[in-house]
């Protein structure tokens, strides 16, 4: 991926998958590449996320980098420095639908964003969020996991309990990973 900034030209680049194919991973080494490339980095998170910890994105192999949590979009904007040359937004499917706005105002400014997210629910609806900024996005990177029924290549995040809301925050305890064959939307 791209690491070198020009100062006139922002983007933004857009890591999609189901659950465990390594979204946040990807997000994490990304960032990382570019603080060592000594530019300056902010990340952030939704307030929603606290599966690990709250001022740290963590991926599921527990590779972190810290962040600031947020409750809205908008937030990002106010908090964004002068001087941050890239921007990392990690779990994108949990904000409000301003957030393909705020990527897009970052991304004018000469920044480079680096997004994060499901691009499908556990029914393998689209989240609106991420396929509206995936259509304004640079780069898409689409991440497949790895079936844990068959052990094909997976695309979906099936949940294992029925609570009937559309965001439930969870881990393994809650979804797997699945193949288009293997998975079974819920009704």
């Amino acid at each position: 991926m791209i690491l070198h900034m020009s100062p006139s030209h922002g983007w933004i680049e857009v890591v999609c998958g189901s659950m465990f194919s390594g979204k946040t991973q990807e997000l994490i080494r990304r960032l990382k590449l570019a603080t060592i490339a000594r530019q300056k980095v902010q990340v952030f998170n939704s307030h929603l996320d606290v599966r690990y910890a709250k001022q740290h994105i963590v991926s599921h192999d527990k590779a972190m980098i810290a962040c600031k949590a947020v409750k809205n979009s908008r937030d990002i904007l106010k908090a964004v420095e002068k001087d941050t040359q890239v921007i990392g937004v990690d779990e994108v499917h949990f904000f409000d639908p301003e957030i393909v706005g705020v990527c897009q105002k970052l991304a004018d400014s000469g920044r480079r964003v680096i997004a994060a997210g499901l691009d499908k629910d556990y029914r393998g609806e689209p989240f609106i969020n991420m396929a509206r900024l995936m259509a304004v996005s640079e780069f898409v990177t689409k991440n497949l996991a790895i079936c844990m029924v068959c052990g094909a290549p997976a695309n979906f995040s099936q949940r294992l309990s029925e609570s009937g809301r559309r965001i439930e925050v969870g881990a393994a305890d809650k979804y797997e990973a699945r193949c288009r064959k293997c998975f079974t939307p819920e009704k």
